[in-house]
């Protein structure tokens, strides 16, 4: 049947598809981070705006992506894998875009400069994180041709190892979290008490930004398990 929804022709081509459109926007998401947080360092708010602004475009356009993904998803698929596991799996992605705009608006929202001595651990610690998400972006981009070759080995292997070099990346960026939380405690006394509190929960939120990319690695071993 011929449809107008440019979103349905989506599901027209594969089902994966949109998925993969949501992953993308909230991988960009986590992109700008980085620049952002360079930006804050220097001072530069007039640019950190600007990443912020991009932050929140992005994350607008995944919740559009997320939105009409629930809506257009048809009640069956001829697919190894079930409608509630790809509803389960945009949740989880979308959750990463959600994160991205939440560090961004905090950090701008009070003008938050990192001390110095956690300037390049932290932009170290938010790098891991990035690549956590641009490697689940990667793993989601392999399903497609995993279901194509019917689960073929070659493929299967490909997607395992993608999703084992996932959980190593979240793995470093929790050992990074350990040793900056440990940095910032010696910091503490040198610092205004409502300032360490905040650090604190930036560093917790950069943390959940690589946990919740892991999430997608998860759901996919789930899914493609089935």
């Amino acid at each position: 049947m011929v449809t107008s929804n440019p979103f349905s022709a989506l599901f027209g081509r594969s089902p994966f598809q949109p998925l993969l459109a949501h992953i993308v926007k909230s991988s960009e998401c986590a992109n700008q981070l980085v620049p952002f947080f360079d930006a804050t360092l220097a001072g530069d708010w007039d640019e950190a705006i600007k990443y912020r602004e991009a932050v929140t475009h992005l994350e607008h356009e995944a919740d559009e992506l997320k939105t009409q993904l629930r809506l257009n998803l048809p009640n069956t698929l001829f697919l190894p894998v079930s409608r509630s596991d790809l509803l389960e799996l945009v949740s989880v992605q979308d959750k990463i875009a959600n994160k991205a705009r939440d560090i961004t608006g905090i950090m701008l929202g009070r003008r938050m400069q990192v001390p110095a001595a956690l300037a390049q651990p932290m932009r170290d610690y938010l790098q891991t994180a990035v690549a956590t998400v641009a490697q689940a972006r990667k793993a989601l981009e392999e399903l497609e041709d995993l279901v194509e070759s019917g689960f073929g080995r070659n493929v299967s292997d490909l997607m395992q190892n993608l999703i084992r070099e996932l959980h190593e990346l979240e793995h470093q960026a929790d050992d990074q979290q350990i040793a900056i939380r440990r940095q910032l405690f010696d910091l503490e006394a040198q610092l205004p008490p409502v300032d360490v509190m905040f650090l604190y929960e930036i560093i917790d939120w950069i943390g959940e930004l690589a946990d919740r990319a892991e999430r997608v690695g998860s759901r996919l071993q789930i899914l493609t398990a089935r």
